[in-house]
């Protein structure tokens, strides 16, 4: 699209006229009205908001909310819908076909819901919404609970308050993954005036019984045991605060003390600056209550629910656990309960969870980042990625279940404190038979994006041939695809000693992001010998992550 000025005010002046939201078309004539006086911030507003498109993908669509078509409003959601309808129908869809779409609490997310529902109907196949701002698994859940052709989710996940998204779900109940978000993506393309979409009615909102089946297969996965357990627990402004409270409650745990601030959903996201867990400052009132009543865990979700965060007092007070630490405990457990099946992570996981499955004889397989890959495993029994994603019930949920996971990793916090012992005493055994092995990750945001493909380049045309004093053994360019990955921008170095460090684009964000990780011996049983590894293993770390800020020139 060009962006010549009169070309830019030609595109808004058309976008107006398509425009049903009289919200973004108010934003848009303001902006409009100064461009036209020459005022050089709008135009390059306008510039911004017109010249390019929300790309759909394998993640769906996810941006800033506003007017034009790169940002995130009806317009946009409208089409995206249109043009899923239009793939599902290519792909056999018919009348008898349904669609059920999920919304969090997020800015105009139920509106994009129920412009999508419409846009079902308008096509000819039966629309199912869920009744209320739910967590993102919930829909997962619901989409083969229902035995849907399809689920759509408006989430931004864990983004700021001014974005939104929407995730798309195949009948499977996994993400799309190629060639399907390209299908998808070729049919937006074709879709025309906005006024030739056929809508319909709101399609039929769901009642309760949908998410009481679901509540039904979390509280199930936990056999009878010890529920004495004093739980923090945080939703983040988010959804999933009555769904995870009435979990906990009916699989027989004491009721959580709520961070009360954070616990009813507000789009604006007052009390942190950024709605992720992983985030610094979003847990503080967490840990500030978990100090108060001496609590012995803290639970969190980010803001659609499908994540959870964990945080326990250690030695020097509370912290938080990394995602790889919450995934290697879970996988413990359930490798402990002979949970048969696949035991997967994505290649930027740790690499601890290969040598719990194969102590347990168990199968453990990698995938490309994302749980649309992860998944769609068959047989998959536990599936977990470090950025805070789990799957502990894929027979229901094909997808990471922050409601789940929360609850499956109380039951082992209730075992583990009944036995007289912490979440970090497990974590130590399983570094004195495995080894310590120690992740951290180094992550760069750019302005021009220009510059994510320059480091790359640098990195492909001057490996590096020793990181952090270890010697890299082998180089892998993952754009060419191995035998059991599909192709993908990315490079994953093995280095001596069980170290590996895995650089990539982020697939949300303009950001490139280096996974780093090392493996420690413990020399013997003694806290010292674990002491001594932690601290050989984040001087390793540090090393690692000095040299490749060099070698990728960032």
């Amino acid at each position: 699209m060009s962006t010549s000025h009169d070309a830019l005010i030609a595109d808004a002046r058309a976008w107006l006229v398509e425009d049903p939201d009289p919200a973004t078309r108010d934003e848009l004539t303001a902006v409009l009205a100064q461009a036209e006086n020459g005022d050089a911030d709008a135009l390059a507003d306008l510039a911004d908001r017109f010249s390019g498109t929300l790309q759909f993908g394998t993640a769906g669509l996810r941006g800033a909310l506003g007017a034009g078509p790169n940002r995130m409003n009806r317009v946009v959601v409208t089409r995206a819908a249109a043009g899923l309808l239009a793939y599902l129908k290519e792909q056999g869809a018919s009348s008898e076909d349904s669609v059920v779409i999920g919304y969090d609490a997020r800015y105009n997310s139920d509106v994009f819901a129920r412009d999508t529902a419409e846009v079902v109907t308008g096509a000819g196949l039966k629309a199912y919404v869920l009744p209320r701002p739910l967590p993102t698994p919930l829909l997962a859940y619901a989409i083969r609970d229902l035995g849907c052709a399809a689920g759509v989710m408006v989430t931004a996940s864990h983004n700021p308050p001014q974005d939104n998204g929407y995730k798309v779900y195949l009948g499977d109940g996994s993400q799309i993954v190629p060639p399907a978000d390209s299908g998808i993506a070729a049919q937006i393309d074709a879709v025309g005036s906005l006024a030739d979409v056929p809508r319909g009615d709101g399609g039929v909102v769901l009642g309760e019984d949908v998410i009481e089946r679901y509540r039904s297969c979390v509280v199930d996965l936990l056999p009878e045991g010890p529920r004495d357990l004093k739980v923090v627990y945080t939703a983040m402004h988010g959804v999933g605060g009555e769904t995870v409270t009435r979990v906990l409650e009916a699989a027989g745990f004491p009721a959580p003390a709520l961070v009360e601030a954070q616990f009813a959903p507000d789009p604006a996201f007052p009390t942190v600056a950024f709605p992720n867990p992983e985030e610094p400052g979003a847990m503080d009132l967490s840990l500030a209550l978990a100090e108060e009543v001496d609590a012995d865990l803290v639970i969190a979700n980010d803001p659609d629910a499908d994540r959870c965060a964990a945080a326990v007092r250690g030695p020097q007070g509370w912290r938080m656990l990394r995602g790889d630490e919450v995934g290697a405990l879970l996988a413990h457990h359930l490798l402990g309960r002979s949970k048969p099946g696949i035991y997967a992570t994505s290649i930027v996981s740790s690499s601890l969870l290969g040598r719990l499955a194969a102590a347990k004889g168990q199968e453990h397989r990698e995938t490309l980042t994302g749980f649309k890959w992860i998944g769609r495993l068959e047989g998959l029994a536990y599936g977990y990625e470090e950025a805070l994603g789990y799957c502990v019930d894929p027979a229901n949920v094909r997808d990471k279940d922050g409601v789940s996971a929360a609850l499956v990793l109380c039951e082992l916090a209730a075992e583990t404190k009944a036995a007289g012992r912490t979440l970090i005493d497990v974590l130590d055994d399983i570094a004195r038979e495995h080894g310590l092995h120690a992740t951290d990750q180094l992550s760069v945001r750019f302005s021009d994006l220009a510059g994510i493909g320059a480091a790359m380049e640098r990195l492909r045309s001057t490996p590096p041939t020793a990181l952090g004093g270890l010697a890299v053994e082998k180089v892998e360019d993952l754009s060419l695809g191995t035998v059991d990955l599909p192709p993908t921008d990315g490079l994953r170095y093995s280095l001596a000693e069980g170290a590996r460090v895995i650089v990539r684009p982020s697939g949300t964000e303009p950001k490139v992001k280096c996974y780093l990780e090392v493996v420690v011996a413990v020399e013997d049983e003694t806290p010292e010998a674990i002491d001594a590894a932690r601290i050989a293993a984040a001087g390793r770390l540090d090393a690692i992550k000095g040299d490749v800020k060099v070698a990728a020139g960032l």
